[in-house]
């Protein structure tokens, strides 16, 4: 997968945010499995995954601040 940048998750919309959230967080936690047990062939996948989902957790805080704007 690409690495997703801030300005095209700005595009998207909330439900669209969360989606892409809860992907990423199944995403992760299979790849800690994976870690784990000694099965992980990319561990570099675990950075990227971590840093996608902050940026999207920065994404949706900037668009719940604008609204309360």
């Amino acid at each position: 997968m690409a690495i997703v940048k801030a300005q095209d998750l700005r595009a998207n919309t909330a439900d669209e945010l969360v989606g892409k959230l809860e992907a990423l967080k199944k995403e992760q936690f299979n790849l800690r499995f994976k870690a784990a047990s000694g099965e992980l062939e990319n561990p570099a996948r675990m950075t990227v995954v971590r840093r996608e989902i902050a940026r999207i957790k920065t994404v949706m805080g900037e668009k719940s601040a604008a609204g309360k704007e």
